[in-house]
């Protein structure tokens, strides 16, 4: 045995070693972090998809409650900030809605998937450049499907929920984890959102809570999920509030 295999090998066994080299594989990892937007077009791009929330049994749950909120509030349009790669949309029953997604390719995917169907609409979202003051992007409720969780850099986070809330008339819809978490993916970062809303719209209530059937903690990756639907309304007599994200 060489002098260098001794010596990795009494490094590998050494406490702490292994530790601070898996940090150092993070770090990098971190470094070579493309930006939210970039990775997601990436990951569309190279054939993948919208993730496991948006397929199977849990798509199937997702549909059904927010179908069931749409009709017992008679919604009448959605507006959705990542659409995705439209798999979810396949089982909506909304009268009219618009997909936004940071992503160029799921954009193209939505389009050629829905192209017949004329109460859908896709546009490119671009948070750096989405200035609503005349409200076109409006719908009576907002939604949040398996996004809050992604945004892992916090000026894309706060705009991201400045943009949410104030395209909504009457309601948001979310759908996500809701504590504080660390992970060791770089595409995500677990935040107590409520406590944000609460913060910074004040104008908006928590009136729904509907808990995921499938728990992470009783139910493995991929059909065990962190996230659970948080249903806001606007309170009565409060009008929307454009914001602008610092």
């Amino acid at each position: 045995m060489t002098s260098q295999s001794f010596l990795k090998i009494l490094l590998e066994r050494t406490p702490g070693v292994r530790g601070l080299r898996a940090l150092y594989a993070k770090r990098r990892t971190w470094c070579a972090w493309p930006g939210s937007a970039e990775y997601w077009q990436r990951r569309y791009r190279g054939g993948g998809n919208s993730g496991s929330g948006s397929y199977g049994a849990l798509a199937e749950f997702k549909a059904a409650t927010i179908n069931r909120y749409v009709r017992q509030h008679g919604i009448a349009s959605v507006i959705e900030f990542g659409c995705g790669d439209g798999n979810q949309l396949r089982q909506a029953e909304y009268p009219s809605y618009i997909g936004l997604d940071v992503a160029r390719e799921a954009i193209r995917l939505c389009n050629g998937q829905f192209a017949a169907d004329r109460t859908k609409s896709f546009f490119l979202y671009d948070p750096e450049c989405f200035v609503d003051h005349a409200q076109v992007f409006c719908a009576e409720a907002a939604m949040s499907l398996d996004v809050i969780f992604h945004l892992v850099e916090d000026r894309v986070f706060e705009q991201y929920m400045a943009h949410l809330f104030q395209c909504a008339k009457h309601f948001v819809i979310i759908y996500s984890s809701n504590r504080h978490r660390l992970t060791n993916s770089p595409h995500e970062r677990h935040r107590n959102f409520s406590e944000y809303v609460e913060e910074h719209f004040a104008e908006w209530r928590l009136v729904e809570r509907v808990e995921n059937p499938f728990p992470l903690s009783k139910y493995p990756p991929p059909l065990g999920s962190l996230a659970d639907f948080y249903f806001f309304e606007r309170i009565a007599g409060q009008l929307p509030r454009l914001r602008s994200p610092a």
